[in-house]
């Protein structure tokens, strides 16, 4: 377990490195409506990278089918560089799995080998991969259950370890948000699909984890539709949120 935590540590400064040195780097963005409502994570993330490195040639792509599991995709497209028009692979990949994907065992260890395929056929070429936490649902969703954030939090971190693969704290991101200021609505109406403030906090939590650089003070709001107190308060969440993870990650 040490040794995979390292071998992802070493990954994660390893991509901020490059981040850094190279901005024209492609992240491709790999999940279902989670990540393409309220226009798109990786579109978000993009501006919140551009803003951090100064450097407008900072590139993220998505590959998206609603309602997916993450075995519902195909590996061989996800690797196929060309569709996206580019010259050479993606430098890194971040693949999130179906929300109801973390609820059983069965389903824990589907998500697990599926992380553990993709992933390794990935890193044979040389691409950095990550994993999406999921966010739990809220009670007017059909599927809520009381402290679904544990099971995700089980799912994420074994399929990490099974990977190779560096988590991405969104779950514990909306956890911390709704603790801290239980007034706040990160979900639609639905109770699973992310509005525009989920959207942000998600955006901002894979900025956090990809850059190892707190978004505070970042002035990224999509176009002003983010206020500065909720800009403020996502992007401290989001950094709090990658500071736990951390900390669980080193405890494994």
């Amino acid at each position: 377990m040490r040794l995979q935590f390292v071998n992802r540590f070493t990954a994660f400064i390893f991509s901020a490195i490059c981040l850094m040195a190279n901005g024209t780097e492609t992240t491709l963005f790999v999940g279902n409506s989670y990540l393409y409502y309220n226009d798109s994570v990786h579109n978000h993330v993009e501006d919140l990278l551009r803003e951090f490195y100064e450097d407008n040639d900072i590139h993220t792509e998505l590959i998206a089918i609603g309602g997916s599991r993450l075995h519902h995709h195909s590996i061989e497209q996800i690797l196929n560089y060309q569709i996206f028009g580019l010259d050479e692979p993606v430098d890194r990949i971040i693949f999130q799995g179906g929300s109801s994907e973390v609820k059983t065992p069965k389903n824990r260890e589907m998500l697990a080998r599926t992380s553990q395929e993709y992933s390794q056929k990935a890193q044979e070429m040389g691409i950095e991969t990550y994993l999406y936490m999921t966010h739990p649902y809220q009670k007017s969703d059909h599927r809520y259950e009381e402290n679904l954030i544990e099971k995700i939090k089980l799912a994420y971190y074994q399929a990490g370890k099974k990977s190779n693969s560096i988590v991405i704290p969104v779950g514990l991101a909306f956890e911390i948000a709704y603790e801290k200021n239980p007034s706040i609505r990160l979900h639609l109406p639905d109770g699973t699909h992310p509005n525009m403030l989920g959207t942000y906090l998600a955006s901002s939590t894979v900025f956090a984890t990809l850059t190892g650089a707190s978004p505070e003070g970042l002035e990224y709001d999509y176009m002003g539709r983010v206020n500065d107190n909720d800009k403020a308060f996502l992007q401290k969440v989001a950094w709090l949120a990658y500071l736990q993870n951390e900390k669980n990650l080193k405890s494994e």
